[in-house]
């Protein structure tokens, strides 16, 4: 078993375990009734992770959460849709006026 993600925020990390399902990597969750412990155990043990029991599965489910946590870190700024110009929240992949994606990140 290997532990491919942990968080204190439960929602993520089961947001975590549900697009490395959907990529095709088996998983589950642990640890996530166990906030109530916090305290008699050091908090961040009691962090819900997301493992994985295949381990040849390893490098591409950190591969995943990787590009997941920097699409995160990148989704603090609006940006600008190039079919209509319309300017979009960051959260949001395409454009609510005219259905376009949003623009690749450029890589310096």
């Amino acid at each position: 078993m290997k532990v491919v993600y942990t968080a204190a925020n439960l929602a993520l990390v089961g947001y975590v375990r549900g697009v490395l399902e959907d990529s095709g990597i088996p998983c589950r969750m642990r640890n996530e009734f166990l906030s109530g412990v916090a305290g008699e155990l050091p908090p961040i043990e009691c962090w819900p992770q997301v493992v994985i029991d295949d381990h040849s599965l390893e490098d591409s489910a950190r591969v995943i959460v990787e590009e997941l946590m920097s699409a995160a870190d990148r989704a603090g700024a609006p940006w600008r849709c190039r079919g209509c110009g319309e300017t979009i929240e960051a959260q949001f992949t395409d454009c609510w006026n005219c259905g376009r994606g949003m623009p690749a990140p450029v890589v310096d």
